[in-house]
């Protein structure tokens, strides 16, 4: 596969590759670990063709996900940014919908410049007191739940929603719809909550986007202190954006602001409890918490992969990918990737250093990556002074995904003050 075989061509399948387009392989995390780590070692970059998905180069390696990350020249985000099937890419390009995750530079640069000031640092520091608030209230929810509860679904999931919504001036009344549409969109592999066939699955994101049309309308009518509002009166040019352009910014925001937190919240509490010695030693060292959630990050891996193109013949690792085809780069198996991280299958609330891309790298970084890192931390800063006992209830489920997701469940048992 590697080493100078000549690429496609001299390539054979691996079946461990199959993996990374098998949306059930996400929710046994031991066979997918298992799986990548034979690829890190034997075949880091491997030509996957399976049934109803377009054939892709799978890209394990760390190192290897930087550099493509980096040539942003000649691997582009557009026509295909995230593994989808067949039915998907060609529903993707009908739809017409171009989120920043769609775009490449110069558009892209100019489309995230709107929302890029509402993530930087400065404005984190502004919505910290709005974050502590929330973690108390879902913390306070807690007890008043106990002593069981499961979790993902009575806080992980909600917790972000309330900050994204808020952040972006969604009235509280449509939390619960925006909660429900994201887990549609984003849950459309798993059983639990897909909607039906593919046409249903598009009706979800149909709804999404009418919602957020009669939001512009509103927020041009009568601008306000929010998010939506900087959306709906911004120019590139001059030009205000097109429905399709304003309705994409709030779609990836709204969906990609709350999926991915929830997911590192789960994931970092499940950890802590089958680790509760890092639960101690966090709990006794608050000045570790911005490293435990660096580490949590990593260890869920929230967006499992993301798909770029090839605008000419590219080599790495001595396989040529040719001009027009896809590689899917894997974060989930970077970040376990033995040659950056000392003992990567250990849960360390205080790892140094921690060169995750959990968050992208390169143009296409995480843009809300700051508010990622102040919900996990303003959350478990609360949660964990307050918390005597904890453990697990039952087993953990995972959501059954190619793109995002984590735990869809974790019953718990608890004691907290």
């Amino acid at each position: 596969m590697h080493g100078g075989d000549g690429g496609r061509a001299a390539a054979r399948p691996v079946t461990a590759a199959s993996v990374l387009a098998d949306p059930l392989a996400y929710t046994d995390e031991v066979g997918l670990h298992r799986a990548l780590t034979h690829l890190r070692a034997t075949a880091p970059v491997s030509w996957v063709d399976v049934p109803n998905y377009a054939p892709f180069w799978a890209i394990t390696k760390h190192a290897d996900i930087i550099e493509i990350e980096r040539a942003n020249d000649v691997f582009t985000n557009s026509p295909r940014p995230v593994l989808v099937t067949r039915e998907g890419d060609e529903q993707q390009a009908a739809s017409g919908i171009k989120t920043l995750i769609h775009m490449d530079d110069p558009q892209h640069r100019d489309v995230r410049a709107i929302g890029a000031n509402w993530f930087r640092p400065k404005a984190m520091r502004a919505l910290k007191d709005r974050a502590d608030a929330l973690a108390k209230q879902f913390v306070d929810a807690m007890v008043t739940e106990g002593p069981e509860c499961d979790f993902v679904q009575k806080v992980a999931v909600n917790y972000p929603l309330y900050m994204i919504m808020t952040l972006l001036g969604v009235p509280e009344d449509d939390f619960g719809l925006m909660l429900k549409l994201t887990q549609e969109l984003f849950g459309s592999d798993d059983d639990e909550f897909k909607r039906g066939d593919m046409a249903e699955q598009m009706t979800a994101l149909l709804e999404m986007f009418q919602y957020f049309t009669e939001l512009t309308a509103a927020r041009r009518a009568n601008p306000t202190e929010d998010l939506a509002s900087a959306i709906a009166n911004a120019t590139i040019d001059g030009e205000p954006l097109t429905d399709i352009e304003t309705v994409s910014y709030y779609a990836i925001i709204a969906a990609a602001g709350h999926d991915t937190s929830s997911a590192s919240i789960a994931g970092g509490m499940h950890a802590l409890i089958e680790q509760p010695e890092q639960l101690a030693r966090l709990r006794d060292d608050p000045a570790l918490m911005p490293l435990a959630v660096e580490e949590m990050v990593r260890w869920t891996t929230p967006v499992k992969e993301f798909m770029r193109t090839a605008q000419r013949d590219y080599v790495i690792r001595g396989v040529t990918i040719a001009a027009g085809e896809s590689v899917l780069l894997s974060y989930v198996s970077g970040n376990r990737d033995e040659e950056v991280f000392a003992d990567p299958f250990t849960f360390d609330v205080g790892r140094v250093p921690n060169r995750h891309i959990a968050f992208g790298y390169g143009v296409h970084f995480c843009l809300g990556a700051a508010l990622a890192r102040l919900e996990i931390a303003s959350f478990f800063g609360e949660l964990l002074p307050r918390l005597e006992s904890v453990e697990l209830a039952g087993p953990p489920d995972y959501l059954a995904t190619t793109f995002v997701g984590g735990l869809k469940h974790l019953p718990i048992r608890y004691s907290l003050r």
